[in-house]
């Protein structure tokens, strides 16, 4: 970490200590984010599926996706500028224009299987046309996320992660042996299977996307600039100590919600449906109907309500992560901050993602296939990714004199390695499968 003495007038009069709720922003809500019901999906199949047995990448993978989303974060922080309008100035137009593609891609089909997801999971509270609950909640995230002002509207996605806490509810509710969970992180039983090996990609790829790495960064952008007196790190660099300590808290407790939360699920479905030999889920919506069997309706309806909350904070941050990208590869004004008559295009297209998300669930595509081969484009993709974020946060000429420390530098280098692993898994078991 790079720290700079400071000689500028305007901190000679230094802020009071921001509380904790103020420091966690970006790095919280995108955590938060990524429990979205695409993930439980994912996570209560694994825990049905497999019991403990996969209950150690959570842990495993915490450290990885730390690093990552601090990298992220420091991009966007430091240059002032989001990571596909980095793409864009430095690196060949084919390369920003493909990787933005596959996010585009990816994050409406996840889009549309979240809203089908959150359509099903209130039906099972409140019974009535699925569909319908699918437009309302489309209209409801998009216009919040277009027509509401930037600060009141990131206090409401703060508010949403305390949703998250439903899966916690859950796991103390139902009996689960701690003990037999520990032996199992510590000692995990891995299985050279293809269904071992493909679930743990998945988690990885679950935990690891890239529309979280762009999300990260385009907020501390955000952020930055509703801030007067905050300037981009290569403008401010006596600011640089204080922002990166408030980065690194906030994506550190961010991603530590994350990844309990996820933590929570996998044992819960594995100590109610594993146990009693359901083994097969293929939507949130299926797991919250098995626990209602298994583990009775209060646990059902906390499950499920949860369900439609982490929906609410997900929706956004996948429809905004792909405008930030299409709109600073375009050049266009960007920003949630902005008033939409001044972002027509970037607003445009967080419409026309959620819009098309919702008109997926009205077609005969199978949202479990859509949910698959969105978890393939997002784990080919975060490859590039990585390597490109990695090779841009070592330049110079980009990021200046805060180019990445060398601890953090290991850890994401050792990030893009397994995910490389991970995706070369992948096709390898396409190639035997």
């Amino acid at each position: 970490m790079v720290e700079v003495a400071s000689s500028d007038p305007d901190l000679v009069k230094q802020p009071e200590k921001p509380k904790l709720l103020q420091v966690m922003g970006p790095g919280l809500i995108t955590g938060a984010s990524d429990d979205d019901p695409s993930g439980i999906a994912t996570y209560s199949q694994f825990g049905a599926q497999f019991g403990y047995g996969l209950a150690w990448t959570l842990p495993f993978s915490y450290p990885l996706m730390v690093a990552i989303q601090e990298i992220s974060a420091r991009i966007g922080r430091v240059t002032g500028v989001g990571i596909a309008g980095n793409l864009r100035r430095h690196y060949p137009s084919s390369v920003a224009s493909l990787i933005v593609l596959v996010l585009l891609v990816a994050n409406i089909i996840n889009l549309g299987a979240d809203l089908g997801a959150m359509g099903a999971g209130l039906k099972l509270l409140v019974p009535g046309p699925q569909l319908l609950y699918v437009v309302l909640f489309g209209l409801l995230s998009a216009g919040l996320e277009i027509f509401t002002r930037y600060s009141r509207y990131v206090s409401v996605l703060k508010w949403l992660c305390l949703s998250l806490f439903a899966y916690v509810i859950c796991a103390f509710v139902v009996k689960i042996p701690w003990l037999e969970v520990a032996h199992q992180v510590i000692a995990p039983p891995v299985a050279l299977t293809n269904d071992y090996l493909m679930a743990i990609v998945a988690v990885l790829g679950t935990t690891i996307s890239p529309y979280l790495f762009f999300w990260q960064a385009e907020q501390e952008v955000e952020d930055e600039r509703e801030d007067r007196r905050s300037k981009p790190l290569l403008r401010a660099p006596w600011q640089a100590r204080r922002e990166f300590a408030r980065i690194r808290l906030d994506t550190i407790i961010g991603m530590l919600i994350s990844n309990a939360i996820a933590f929570f699920i996998l044992v819960t479905t594995a100590a109610t449906l594993h146990a009693h030999g359901i083994t097969n889920i293929n939507t949130a919506a299926d797991a919250a109907e098995a626990l209602r069997a298994v583990a009775g309706p209060f646990t059902f309806v906390v499950f499920a309500a949860g369900m439609i909350g982490t929906g609410m904070l997900a929706l956004p941050v996948l429809a905004g992560s792909a405008a930030f990208a299409v709109g600073e590869l375009f050049r266009w004004p960007v920003g949630l901050a902005k008033r939409p008559h001044r972002a027509k295009a970037f607003y445009g297209v967080i419409a026309a993602a959620t819009l098309i998300g919702v008109g997926l669930n009205f077609t005969p595509i199978d949202p479990v296939k859509a949910l698959y081969w969105s978890a393939v484009l997002n784990g080919l993709a975060a490859v590039p990714v990585m390597i490109i974020m990695m090779h841009l946060t070592h330049r110079k000429t980009i990021m200046g004199t805060f180019t990445l420390p060398v601890a953090l530098s290991v850890l994401g280098w050792i990030s893009t390695a397994v995910m490389g692993l991970a995706a070369v898994a992948l096709i390898v078991s396409w190639i035997w499968k």
